[in-house]
């Protein structure tokens, strides 16, 4: 047994994954009445990306239960110490990689979300799972919160926030990332200007894509 596969966390996760399957994107008010030529553009956007991520503020948008366990397995077996996480949501994603840090010994979890609201519904699902007291979390937009103060070695780096700010947001972090460290990064079909960056081993990085939409890189020194 680990942190992850048993209480609290195991039937915590199980209801926080159901209570997201029955509240689809879909059936959401604010998502319904948005074309999906509004709602890619957006998501695209470098300037309107805060327009989209407040109208999905009662969303928990979270990992897939496979895409949390690859982020466990990749933390623990790297032996991360600290860890670095935009897009914080409902904490899914964040009791996950918090897991595998108590699991290694304990260590530091820094994570950054723009919706207040959302930072309460983590703030209590880590409570719940006793893992808070290896989390610190940080209200805003990353492009700030992450601008300074930041660990000065990071091991693991998770982009799970607006998908437009990725770039800016590996910059903002890039000269902080240990060599060896990891970068998941969800959601890549919308960053063609991350990708050239993470993918050009003259930046620094090896990188290859990963299921459908995700790339799983590596910072080479």
């Amino acid at each position: 047994m680990n942190t992850l596969t048993s209480a609290p966390v195991a039937p915590l996760l199980d209801r926080l994954f159901a209570e997201a399957a029955d509240a689809r994107p879909s059936a959401d008010p604010a998502v319904a009445t948005m074309g999906t030529d509004e709602r890619e553009r957006l998501m695209r956007s470098k300037t309107e990306y805060l327009d989209l991520y407040g109208q999905l503020k009662n969303l928990a948008l979270p990992v897939s239960r496979q895409t949390g366990i690859l982020l466990y397995m990749l933390a623990r077996s790297s032996g991360a110490k600290t860890i670095v996480e935009f897009g914080t949501s409902f904490g899914i994603s964040t009791i996950h990689l918090a897991s595998a840090l108590r699991d290694n010994g304990g260590g530091h979890l820094l994570t950054t979300e723009f919706e207040p609201s959302k930072l309460v519904r983590a703030r209590d699902n880590l409570a719940e799972a006793g893992l808070l007291d290896l989390v610190e979390i940080r209200q805003g937009d990353a492009l700030q919160t992450l601008a300074d103060e930041l660990p000065e070695s990071i091991d693991l780096l998770l982009l799970d926030g607006a998908k437009a700010i990725y770039s800016e947001i590996l910059a903002l972090v890039e000269k902080h990332l240990a060599p060896g460290a990891l970068i998941f990064a969800d959601n890549v079909d919308y960053c063609p200007d991350y990708l050239e960056i993470v993918r050009s081993p003259a930046q620094g990085y090896m990188s290859l894509p990963f299921d459908e939409d995700v790339e799983l890189s590596v910072r080479l020194g």
